[in-house]
């Protein structure tokens, strides 16, 4: 008997032990989501924080972060049985970020100083503002398009739908606390956002997308071969692993780096460039640096964005964060309500055109929809292809910005709409085939 209980104790103390090294090697990274989150939805939405707290971080292991927020100094402390202490905190037209390792009254002194416009949306037609026509193009059935909206809430925990057909018409709907203002983190649609911000660069001259990527830190091995283009791609062969469910390249990075261009830079090429495809959120985050590097201004690439493309599109919700460094987290982090994700859809609808201007080059959505070569016909310029993914049966023209949770812009060029789908879809509850299938039925 002493024998059995003497095994018993062993293998519960071995259970504790590795239980334990399990918990606080992952802490500093659900202690940063929890944190980051937070902070980000407290301080750019209107949200309470128990309903952020009940929707958003209800999942295993992330609600075992223990979050105060300091609403005088906009902050949030994140952590776990008192340790791995995350601290998000938010600067003004810049968002949220972890601080890490950095300074806090450094950080603390980035600001974006660009002014929002327009400056009167409520007296401009959409899509630069908010006013809406009152009448219905003859080809659009609305007891069927409303019907196709409501289905959207039935399943899936859908928080916003904007259908938008060319620039003329525009239905929405949403679910209770959410509503035109709510801004929405659309998490990897940030991607597409990243490639716009590009593609103004390359139209004003300042990129070449088929140079090699002017990262100095690659001038002297294998890396110096990488071209712009691979990045765009996701084809650089940079070795990166996209894992969020454990300690990976991208949970370290996100979570856990103050920098995380520098930490995706700094990975070793383990295949030639433009050989293997592989989705690689450092990668897009090496675009955002460059991005800053070419424009070689901090006020200036914090500006950017506001400046060259959502004051210009009308997406005056539209907020773009920064990691602690300043360099703007392409990858994942932008906020903006359903309304300006639909705008940005607009604008490729539009081939990169907006009230007359052309913002983008003008082969550059016909380059971003070109697949890149090794992904199987899923992936063009950070936008997903829907003749790869088949996500949507019947309609290979499709293409979209896919983001965590579920979040879509879809953009049709055949039937001229924009449709965009906000929520949480954790385990596919949500069937965006039969949605889209829906809201195209009812346009004749």
């Amino acid at each position: 008997m002493k024998k059995i209980k003497y095994i018993i104790l062993i293998v519960l103390a071995a259970i504790l032990l590795f239980g334990g090294d399990y918990f606080f090697s992952r802490a500093p990274i659900f202690t940063g989501y929890a944190a980051k989150d937070l902070a980000s939805w407290t301080f750019l939405t209107k949200r309470s924080p128990d309903s952020i707290q009940k929707h958003d971080l209800n999942f295993f292991p992330v609600n075992l972060s223990h979050n105060v927020i300091n609403y005088k100094n906009k902050q949030v402390t994140g952590t776990f049985l008192g340790f791995a202490k995350q601290v998000a905190v938010y600067r003004e037209g810049l968002g949220c970020t972890l601080l890490a390792d950095a300074n806090l009254e450094k950080v603390m002194k980035q600001k974006m100083t660009e002014p929002v416009k327009p400056e009167n949306p409520d007296s401009i037609f959409w899509p630069m503002g908010s006013k809406l026509r009152q009448n219905t193009p003859d080809n659009i059935d609305l007891k069927k398009l409303n019907a196709a909206l409501d289905s959207a809430f039935n399943k899936g925990n859908t928080r916003a739908v904007v259908v938008a057909y060319d620039t003329l018409f525009m239905a929405e709907k949403y679910a209770p606390g959410f509503n035109k203002t709510t801004r929405i983190l659309g998490w990897s649609m940030s991607k597409s956002i990243t490639s716009a911000l590009i593609g103004i660069l390359v139209k004003n001259g300042k990129l070449n997308v088929k140079a090699p990527a002017p990262i100095k830190e690659w001038a002297h091995d294998a890396r110096k071969n990488i071209r712009l283009e691979d990045l765009l791609h996701q084809s650089s062969g940079l070795k990166w692993v996209e894992d969020y469910s454990t300690i990976s390249d991208v949970t370290v990075m996100l979570y856990e780096k103050a920098n995380m261009a520098e930490f995706a830079i700094n990975k070793p090429a383990i295949y030639p460039p433009d050989s293997v495809w592989y989705y690689s959120s450092g990668t897009t985050n090496i675009i955002s640096e460059i991005i800053r590097r070419t424009i070689g201004d901090n006020q200036k690439y914090w500006n950017f964005p506001r400046k060259v493309l959502f004051n210009k599109l009308g997406m005056r919700s539209a907020v773009l964060e920064t990691d602690a460094s300043g360099n703007f987290v392409g990858s994942s982090y932008t906020f903006a309500t359903p309304r300006d994700w639909a705008r940005f859809g607009l604008f490729y609808l539009q081939n990169g055109k907006w009230r007359g201007e052309q913002i983008l080059p003008v082969n550059w959505v016909k380059y971003t929809t070109t697949p890149a070569k090794k992904s199987k016909n899923q992936y063009g310029v950070q936008f997903w292809l829907n003749k790869g993914t088949h996500e949507i049966k019947g309609y290979p023209d499709i293409y979209y910005c896919d983001g965590f949770h579920g979040q879509r812009v879809f953009i049709i060029p055949s039937k001229k709409l924009v449709i965009v789908r906000m929520g949480l879809n954790d385990h596919g509850e949500f069937d965006f085939n039969k949605f889209v299938h829906l809201i195209v039925s009812a346009f004749k």
